[in-house]
């Protein structure tokens, strides 16, 4: 039995959907100044007119070798950009289809990318990298085509754990010392980002999310559901489902993930490396056409809204549009009385600092499953990190969409106890931290 198999369990059969339960729909990253565009042959086609080039993608030898693209996602505001590269036909100008095809849970995901009934997938970071290294699933070799979004997700504590006083990391640390029950806490994939945001937020309040507390496995569709019913105290996910979970009365957010580490990478594109090896060109039409989607997003007020309008439809995220743009905008509240803009809000593009695939992005959370056990022996991070993050079919795809790439395909962050993060010594870093498995 496997690590996660012994202490965590899933929910995804046990407990209805939640969507059925719910109201009826309705950083420190580089700097623009830091960026250069892509040289070489890449700088020769950037003279080209972004119209041409994309004809030209669609075309000849660069033709997509394959014309319609199934790309899964998880009922989640940040599968955004994947949703709107559709609906807003970013895809036919790069010679491609897009079917966005909604899914139950990350397993799902999973075994659909695996098997290839799915071509690629909006992922959580870590799950691709678990499938990589054997983790979590079936092992397979995989391919990260580009970040989706950074920041946005959040951890939400039940309104039960409020009446004793347990509002932030520090008051939920000494309840839990006082052992007057068993706590659980939900993330949504053992390997995944909500799975390390949870834990690292409370080891670094010193709970050990093993020993300390009970953690589960709930599929994010299913949280407000699973709270509202009792089957836990606190949860990590994306949104919409913390603000659901506060206007809904239920729970309330503890601490934003971008308080956690500002600027974090979150969701991913990604795919199979045999079904890159098969489909290059298509592997570029795509990642640019949802490059552009994200760039679309973000570039004003108005198209946040939209975006948030179109997916809270029933076909994707299925929840009421105020749910979802308000957090979308970077308008918060806490549920507690707290009310914010926050600066550091979802991003999809942010000068393409947001979809760059920095290596040191990918070797973080191999660290972090090397630190809670998820693999007994450290891999050599920045081997698979470069194998798995296929950064050239990005640069491919960036100067197509006419967009500029960073100076380095790694970089540098301080997460919410202090320990910075820069990749260059992956090993230590792994073994620094004194909570851990």
């Amino acid at each position: 039995m496997s690590h996660e198999d012994k202490h965590s369990t899933d929910l995804a059969t046990s407990v209805p959907t939640c969507t059925a339960e719910l109201p009826s729909p309705a950083g420190s990253g580089p700097s623009r100044r830091d960026f250069l565009q892509v040289a070489g042959g890449a700088a020769l086609m950037s003279l080209v007119p972004p119209g041409a080039r994309s004809g030209a993608l669609a075309a000849g030898s660069d033709a997509p070798e394959k014309k319609e693209v199934r790309i899964g996602f998880i009922p989640l505001t940040d599968c955004s950009s994947v949703v709107m590269a559709a609906v807003n036909k970013f895809d036919e100008k790069y010679g491609i289809k897009i079917i966005p095809t909604k899914e139950a849970s990350w397993a799902s995901v999973r075994d659909k990318l695996v098997n290839g009934e799915l071509d690629a997938a909006h992922v959580l970071y870590g799950l691709v990298y678990g499938v990589q290294l054997g983790i979590g699933g079936p092992k397979k070799d995989m391919n990260v085509l580009m970040t989706l979004n950074q920041n946005g997700q959040a951890i939400t504590l039940s309104n039960q754990l409020k009446a004793k006083g347990a509002t932030d990391g520090a008051s939920l640390a000494a309840l839990i010392a006082k052992k007057e029950r068993d706590y659980t806490f939900a993330q949504t994939f053992p390997t995944g980002t909500h799975a390390m945001w949870l834990y690292y937020w409370l080891a670094a309040h010193g709970i050990n999310p093993f020993k300390d507390v009970k953690n589960i496995t709930v599929p994010p569709p299913q949280m407000v559901a699973n709270m509202r019913v009792g089957n836990m105290d606190g949860y990590c996910v994306g949104e919409p489902w913390n603000n659901r979970a506060i206007v809904d009365n239920i729970g309330f957010t503890a601490v934003t993930t971008q308080d956690i580490w500002v600027d974090h990478p979150e969701k991913v594109l990604g795919t199979t490396a045999e079904w890159t090896a098969k489909n290059p060109n298509t592997a570029r039409a795509m990642t640019a056409a949802i490059i552009d989607a994200g760039r679309w997003i973000d570039a004003s007020l108005a198209n946040k809204q939209k975006t948030a309008d179109t997916v809270a439809s029933k076909a994707y995220v299925n929840t009421d549009a105020d749910v979802i743009v308000a957090r979308m905008l970077g308008r918060y509240s806490n549920g507690l009385g707290k009310t914010w803009d926050d600066k550091n809000a979802m991003k999809f593009f942010n000068d393409g600092n947001v979809t760059f695939p920095y290596l040191s992005d990918a070797m973080w959370f191999m660290t972090q499953h090397k630190r809670w056990g998820l693999i007994k022996d450290d891999p050599d991070y920045l081997a698979v990190a470069k194998q798995v993050n296929r950064i050239d079919i990005y640069k491919q795809a960036a100067t197509a969409a006419g967009v500029a790439l960073p100076k380095s395909d790694m970089r540098s962050h301080k997460l919410i106890d202090g320990v910075v993060w820069d990749g260059k010594d992956p090993k230590k870093y792994a073994a620094s931290f004194k909570v851990r498995a």
